[in-house]
């Protein structure tokens, strides 16, 4: 079965905001064997809009549309609703209980008449309850398809998604089984792995999707399928997913959505009671966001260092000024000292630090733009590699992390 997502707002059109209510949207339908055919971003325009709706109905059962409830005048969805399905607005007691209590709990003041006008609703609608906002959810029917209109603000959207959208959607379509499964590896290209895998895929069964996902020094390889037999569905796609995993157990650190590189090396450190930190040079504290994006990273993340000045190298975690002025800040040999001498400073048994030239400047490092030397000091020594990535800042930067963390992870393995 398929739907089709219809954002509207000006501000997502001119790059205000970004539109992340259809990629959560696209990700709960998926949850439930509804596949997304298209995204569509409109305009807060009357014909615009109505265009849209009429084109969809002509594709997809499902329509699901975000934007456009409030109580602006620039809020138009409500409006387009009444013209499209020929109706007319009644009032809707609850939702104007609702609006006049968040006013009266939240704001302390008397709603407006555009904010109580938000409980007038198309008669034939299906009222949504909106408990995070004033505006409520819209389901509709036409002998084409199922309208189902949201404010998109985006928390409060969710919470329609979830408690109310999909519990409906799941008792009124009759939905295929859909099943995605996603294998983390690093280290190594894209091509480089289908050459490897090639053969295996080469034999996957027809109702079967390989797709492969690179992004900086790490790909994702997704299989996915749908079948009308759930178990069959998953046991296919969980014993393809473990043969693939084998094939590439040199580079494979897990399945998205069941584990992340952070997390294994957050669990292998936390059996251990170990701790680690970062001393970061060119990426300027961003290793440390990426560890500290999940709750509990206290337990073995000591904190970090960002050097960026020579003299916080020399004075702060004291390496050698004549082995700077010998070899340069960007050098395996200093990285191994900032490493090193960062154990030390923030008393854990991992660092993994890293000093580069990310650009679009040469700075005071000697080499080309995209040199990078990453060290990681452990209890039995200390690892150190050297890179080059281009010369994008941005892919420079990400692609230090995510190497960053690799080599963190094989070197905290062997310990």
């Amino acid at each position: 079965m398929q739907a089709e997502i219809i954002t509207i707002g000006d501000e997502i059109l001119i790059g205000q905001i970004v539109d992340t209510n259809s990629t959560f949207i696209c990700q709960e339908l998926n949850k439930i064997g509804i596949e997304v055919h298209q995204v569509t971003s409109i305009h807060d325009d009357r014909q615009h809009i109505l265009k849209a709706l009429n084109e969809a109905a002509n594709r997809v059962p499902l329509i699901l549309i975000t934007g456009g409830l409030g109580p602006t005048k620039d809020d138009i969805t409500k409006s387009c609703f009444l013209e499209f399905f020929q109706d007319e607005l009644m009032l809707h007691r609850p939702t104007r209980e609702h609006v006049e209590h968040l006013f009266a709990t939240y704001i302390q003041k008397a709603p407006s008449d555009e904010n109580l006008n938000q409980a007038l609703v198309p008669s034939r609608a299906t009222v949504l309850h909106n408990l995070h906002g004033t505006a409520p959810g819209l389901w509709m029917e036409n002998d084409q398809a199922v309208f189902i209109a949201m404010p998109g603000v985006p928390f409060e959207m969710k919470y329609l998604m979830r408690q109310e959208i999909i519990p409906r959607l799941t008792d009124h379509f009759d939905r295929p089984h859909i099943y995605h499964k996603t294998l983390m590896t690093y280290g190594m290209g894209e091509s480089s792995i289908a050459d490897r895998i090639g053969s295996w895929a080469d034999q996957l069964p027809d109702w079967v999707k390989l797709a492969y996902l690179p992004s900086y020094g790490k790909v994702r390889l997704r299989l996915s399928a749908s079948h009308k037999d759930q178990s069959v569905l998953t046991e296919t796609i969980d014993g393809l997913m473990e043969a693939l995993s084998a094939m590439l157990s040199d580079i494979a650190v897990g399945f998205e959505g069941l584990t992340t590189m952070v997390a294994q090396i957050g669990e292998l450190l936390t059996e251990r009671g170990q701790s680690m930190g970062v001393v970061e040079s060119c990426t300027g504290g961003a290793i440390a966001r990426e560890i500290t994006q999940i709750a509990g990273v206290s337990k073995f993340f000591r904190g970090g260092i960002i050097p960026y000045a020579t003299e916080l190298k020399t004075n702060l975690l004291q390496v050698n000024q004549a082995a700077i002025d010998k070899h340069s800040t960007v050098s395996p040999e200093i990285a191994q000292s900032l490493a090193e001498s960062g154990r030390v400073t923030l008393g854990a048994d991992f660092i993994v630090a890293t000093t580069g030239i990310a650009g679009p400047s040469k700075g005071e490092g000697s080499g080309a733009v995209g040199r990078v030397c990453i060290a990681v000091a452990g209890p039995k020594g200390t690892y150190v590699e050297e890179f080059h990535f281009g010369k994008a800042r941005e892919r420079i930067i990400q692609k230090t992390v995510d190497k960053a963390l690799e080599l963190l992870l094989k070197e905290i393995s062997k310990n």
